[in-house]
């Protein structure tokens, strides 16, 4: 290879390189979304099932590392009696029975959700209205929910924004 297509290619390699360099990552989204909520329950049950529900409640609540904690996507586990197990946002929730909770507008939350998860197993609950932990601000959100271990509801939403 002659020396002039040798410091040509050597050149727009760099020059390549520079404009990679130069490029922003693409942003992250503010919000999760759907798709994200229903794999972090998929992971959530997954690890109920290998590592047991002390664990698993345990890493659901503290998120240790970020697991299970992804901007305002976070799993909460209920039993059907309204007992929060396990609440990613907030752990002082845990150990209290929020079966009687409603949104901000009068709307049930967790005995509309374990009425869904008795009767489909699985899905989509909401839109209803809460607070973001990350902006603070009462927002539009939907739940995905699951069957957990035993009587018990796993659950990861997303918020619109709005």
């Amino acid at each position: 290879m002659s020396r002039f297509l040798k410091t040509c290619l050597a050149a727009a390699l760099f020059a390549g390189v520079q404009v990679m360099a130069a490029t922003p990552a693409p942003a992250v989204a503010e919000h999760a979304n759907e798709a994200e909520a229903q794999e972090m329950v998929k992971k959530a049950v997954a690890l109920i099932k290998s590592a047991g529900t002390e664990v698993a409640y345990k890493t659901f609540t503290e998120h240790p590392g970020g697991a299970f904690k992804d901007r305002d996507l976070y799993v909460y586990v209920y039993n059907f009696e309204g007992d929060c197990l396990a609440q990613g946002a907030n752990a002082k929730m845990v150990g209290k029975n929020f079966y009687e909770l409603k949104d901000v507008d009068g709307k049930e939350l967790l005995k509309d959700q374990v009425a869904m998860v008795k009767t489909k197993g699985s899905g989509w609950y909401g839109p209803y209205r809460f607070n973001n932990p990350v902006s603070n601000k009462i927002e539009t959100k939907r739940v995905f929910c699951t069957r957990g271990a035993g009587d018990t509801i796993v659950c990861a939403g997303v918020y619109s924004g709005q």
